[in-house]
C-alpha cells in the first residue's frame, strides 16, 4: 500500500500575526519604567556640567539630545562633570541628556592595519569606516600577574646604540625621553620601520600634535613600506580635550586585541607629556584639587594603568606581547620634573636623548651614561651580549679620557691609543635616520671592533666601512648561528675590499 504525501501550505507553518501578538500580550505585565533625563547646566572648554543623572558612573557615555556625546569624568553631589567627545553647534545650556548605558569602545582587528583613525575609530584618511570589526572597551584592565611571563625575546629597533647597549625585549616598556627636537619621534619611527617583515604589528598614537607632524609620519611610514603593518591613532592639537585624553587608551586597546590573540605588537605614545597636560587641563576645569605642579593627585595612576597593560603574556593566555615606547619631552634637561620622574619609575628603562649631543651632530643623540634598559639584557642574543660587554667598557672609558684632551695635556701612548680607538667606535655608533640595521650587522661590526681588526682605520673611513659591513651581511653568508671564526672571515673580506678600494682611489 503506497502512502500519499499531502503537501502542507507554507502559511500554515508560520503563526499568524494575531497569534504571535496574543502570545506576547499573555505574558505581559504592566510595570513602572523609570528613565533618567538630565539637563546640561553649563558647557564650555570641552566640558559640560549635567544635573539630574543620579545613576551616572565614571566612564559612562552620555547621549545629548543635540547629537553630542560626553564621557562622565567627575561626580559631584548635585552635578556630574563630563568631557565632550563630540560637540555640535547646537549644544547649549538646557539641552537634555540621557545615559546610554555603554562605556567608550573602539573598533579593533586587522581591518585597522594601514589606517589612520581618531580615538573613537572614525577614519581620518578619507576611506570608509572599517567594516565587520569587533569592538573593545577602551579602558580595559591590565593582565593579572598569573597571566604574564618573563620578557625573553628581543625586539630589534634597527638603531645600533639601542640594539647593542640599550636592548629592548618584547613586552618591555622603554621610555624615550629628551628635549625638544632631539629625534625622539624619529627613533620611534625607525623602530616601527624595522618591524617590516618581522610579524610585529604596530600602533602609533599621536596626542595633541600638529596636523603637519601627523601627515609627515603617515607619509614617512608609507614611503618606507611600513604603513601596511601599522595603525595610526590621531588626536590633533585642535581636537576636544576629551579625545586627546582617550587617544593613548584607544591605541592600547587596538594593540591589546592583537596581543590577546597571541601576536607581537609595538605601540608608540607620542607624547605622554602633552597627555599629562591635557589631563591637568580637564581636571582643573572640573574643579579637582591640584597637586604638585598643578597636576591632579591621580596623574601617576593614570599613566600606570595605561603602561601596565603592556606586557608579555604566558602561553596559557595566548603568548602575545605588547612593547610600549612612550615618549616624553623635558624642559632644559630637567629629569627631576614631576611627570618624567613618574614615568621613569613606571617603565623598565629609558633612552635619553641629549640636546648637546644633537647640537654636536652625533645622531642619534643618545646619552649612554643616562640611558638604561633594566630587563632588555635578559632578552638579548647571547652572542651579541658577550661582544657588547667588551665594547661598552671601551666606550665608557673613552668618554672619561676624552675630557683630558680638551685641556691640551700630554697623554701617554696607551691613553692616546684608547682615545683613537674610542673615536672609531663613536663613528660606528653614528647612524642616519630611516636607515635601520639588522642584528646581523651589529654582530659583524662588534666582531671586527673587539677583535682589533679596525686598528689603523681612520674615523673618516668608517661610513664607507659601515656600508661594506651591511652589504656583506645582506649576502646571507653568515647567520646568527655561525661561529665566531666565520664572522671574522666575513669581516676580514669586507676590510680587504675596503683596502683595495682605497688603494685604487689613491
Amino acid at each position: 500500500m503506497e502512502s500519499e504525501i499531502v503537501p502542507i501550505p507554507f502559511a500554515a507553518v508560520l503563526p499568524s500575526p494575531l497569534t504571535a501578538l496574543e502570545a506576547r500580550l499573555a505574558g505581559y505585565f504592566p510595570t513602572t519604567r523609570v528613565m533618567e533625563r538630565g539637563c546640561v547646566v553649563a558647557v564650555g572648554d570641552g566640558v559640560a556640567w549635567i544635573r539630574c543623572l543620579p545613576s551616572a558612573a565614571l566612564d559612562d557615555i552620555i547621549a545629548l539630545e543635540d547629537g553630542s556625546r560626553a564621557l562622565v569624568f567627575h561626580l559631584g553631589k548635585e552635578l556630574a562633570g563630563a568631557i565632550l567627545l563630540r560637540q555640535t553647534d547646537r549644544l547649549t545650556a538646557g539641552t537634555g541628556a540621557l545615559l546610554s548605558g555603554t562605556r567608550p569602545l573602539v573598533p579593533v582587528g586587522d581591518a585597522l592595519l594601514g589606517r589612520v583613525v581618531d580615538p573613537l575609530g572614525h577614519p581620518l584618511d578619507g576611506f570608509e569606516s572599517p567594516r565587520n570589526c569587533m569592538r573593545r572597551e577602551i579602558f580595559g584592565s591590565s593582565p593579572s600577574i598569573l597571566a604574564r611571563t618573563f620578557v625573553n625575546a628581543p625586539l630589534y629597533s634597527g638603531t645600533t646604540i639601542v640594539d647593542t647597549m640599550i636592548p629592548i625585549g618584547k613586552g618591555q616598556r622603554q621610555l624615550i625621553i629628551g628635549g625638544s627636537s632631539t629625534g625622539k619621534s624619529s627613533l620611534a619611527l625607525d623602530a616601527i620601520i624595522n618591524q617590516k617583515g618581522s610579524g610585529v604589528l604596530c600602533v602609533y598614537v599621536l596626542i595633541g600634535q600638529k596636523r603637519s607632524k601627523a601627515v609627515t609620519i603617515v607619509e614617512t611610514l608609507r614611503d618606507a613600506g611600513a604603513l601596511a603593518h601599522t595603525t595610526i591613532v590621531v588626536a590633533e592639537a585642535f581636537e576636544l580635550p576629551g579625545l586627546k585624553y582617550l587617544a593613548p587608551f584607544a591605541g592600547c586597546a587596538i594593540a591589546e586585541e592583537w596581543m590577546r590573540k597571541g601576536r607581537d605588537t609595538l605601540i608608540v605614545y607620542d607624547d605622554l607629556s602633552l597627555h599629562a597636560q591635557t589631563y591637568r587641563e580637564i581636571s582643573l576645569l572640573l574643579r579637582r584639587p591640584p597637586g604638585r605642579e598643578a597636576y591632579p593627585g591621580d596623574i601617576f595612576y593614570l599613566h600606570a594603568r595605561l603602561l601596565e597593560r603592556s606586557t608579555a603574556l604566558a602561553a596559557s593566555h595566548g603568548g602575545g606581547t605588547m612593547t610600549a615606547l612612550p615618549i616624553i619631552e623635558i624642559q632644559q634637561g630637567e629629569l627631576a620634573a614631576y611627570i618624567p620622574t613618574n614615568l621613569i619609575s613606571i617603565t623598565d628603562g629609558q633612552i635619553y636623548l641629549d640636546q648637546e649631543l644633537f647640537a654636536a651632530g652625533f645622531l642619534p643623540a643618545i646619552d649612554i651614561t643616562r640611558s638604561v634598559s633594566r630587563i632588555g639584557g635578559k632578552a638579548q642574543l647571547q652572542r651579541v651580549k658577550e661582544e657588547v660587554g667588551r665594547m661598552k667598557l671601551d666606550y665608557l672609558q673613552f668618554l672619561e679620557l676624552e675630557v683630558f684632551t680638551r685641556f691640551g695635556a700630554r697623554l701617554e701612548a696607551s691613553v692616546e691609543a684608547r682615545i683613537k680607538r674610542g673615536k672609531v667606535l663613536r663613528e660606528l655608533l653614528r647612524q642616519e635616520r630611516r636607515a635601520p640595521h639588522p642584528v646581523e650587522y651589529q654582530l659583524a661590526w662588534l666582531t671586527a671592533f673587539n677583535s682589533g681588526m679596525l686598528e689603523g682605520v681612520l674615523p673618516e673611513e668608517i661610513p664607507e666601512l659601515v656600508n661594506r659591513f651591511a652589504a656583506a651581511v645582506e649576502g646571507g653568508r653568515c647567520t646568527l648561528e655561525s661561529n665566531q671564526e666565520a664572522w671574522r672571515e666575513l669581516v676580514a673580506d669586507a676590510l680587504t675590499e675596503h683596502g683595495e678600494a682605497n688603494g685604487r682611489a689613491a
